[in-house]
């Protein structure tokens, strides 16, 4: 939420740590590409980087499955 985190980065890396791509929030998200080539479906990393109103930043980090169908 923008009211609460002024601004904030989200970063994906697949399993073996290899940085993917950069989202802004705001923006469309991830079409699961990597240079142009569909990455395969498997699990992923995330780390967001949420910075407030004063300029303190929390980072938060997880993963998720990319599902293709």
């Amino acid at each position: 939420n923008e009211n609460f985190y002024a601004s904030s980065n989200i970063y994906i890396f697949d399993r073996f740590g290899k940085f993917i791509t950069q989202i802004n929030p705001r923006g469309d998200g991830w079409d699961g590409l990597f240079k142009g080539r569909q990455l395969p479906a498997t699990d992923y990393w995330f780390s967001v980087e949420l910075v407030d109103a004063i300029g303190n930043i929390r980072i938060r980090k997880g993963h998720f499955s990319l599902i293709r169908r």
